[in-house]
């Protein structure tokens, strides 16, 4: 669903934000899976890994001229913020500042791997002011909506385990 929803998310988005220099990139399954690296894995799983390479892959088949992409900076993603999450506590604060992480690594990672295959041109000023930075405030606001709704959920799935 959030896959979807993720490729519809700027025909819903107000038309003054489209019309601006700006440009954002809904990364929501990856917001969802950082809520599942921290409130859901443990020391030893690694299911948000996991779904990171499934739905990285997907949005790569579906949205994408390049296999892979996604689905590795996903994965990378996932695990950097599950090494990190073992350093920090679990609160709103943490895993905002992860969220935010997160979304600048993985964004980062696929700029980098698109401008390296000559995908894109655009110069590092431009993208971080015109995408990166919009894109990681977008994004964080989705997680403040999904974190209330989410958080005791999955650390409830995690106790049946």
């Amino acid at each position: 669903m959030l896959t979807v929803l993720e490729g519809v998310a700027t025909e819903i988005l107000p038309r003054s934000l489209l019309e601006s220099n700006s440009f954002l990139i809904p990364h929501w399954i990856l917001i969802f899976l950082i809520l599942i690296t921290v409130f859901y894995d443990r020391e030893h799983t690694y299911v948000s890994i996991f779904y990171g390479v499934i739905f990285g892959l997907l949005i790569d088949v579906v949205y994408t001229e390049v296999l892979g992409i996604y689905m590795f900076s996903y994965a990378f993603t996932l695990y950097i913020i599950h090494v990190l999450k073992k350093v920090f506590h679990e609160n709103f604060y943490i895993t905002t500042f992860l969220g935010m992480i997160g979304v600048s690594l993985a964004d980062l990672t696929i700029h980098s791997i698109y401008y390296t295959i000559g995908k894109t041109n655009l110069v590092w000023d431009d993208y971080l002011f015109y995408r990166l930075i919009p894109t990681v405030l977008a994004n964080l606001v989705f997680l403040m909506i999904l974190y209330p709704l989410l958080k005791n959920k999955l650390m409830r799935w995690r106790k049946e385990q």
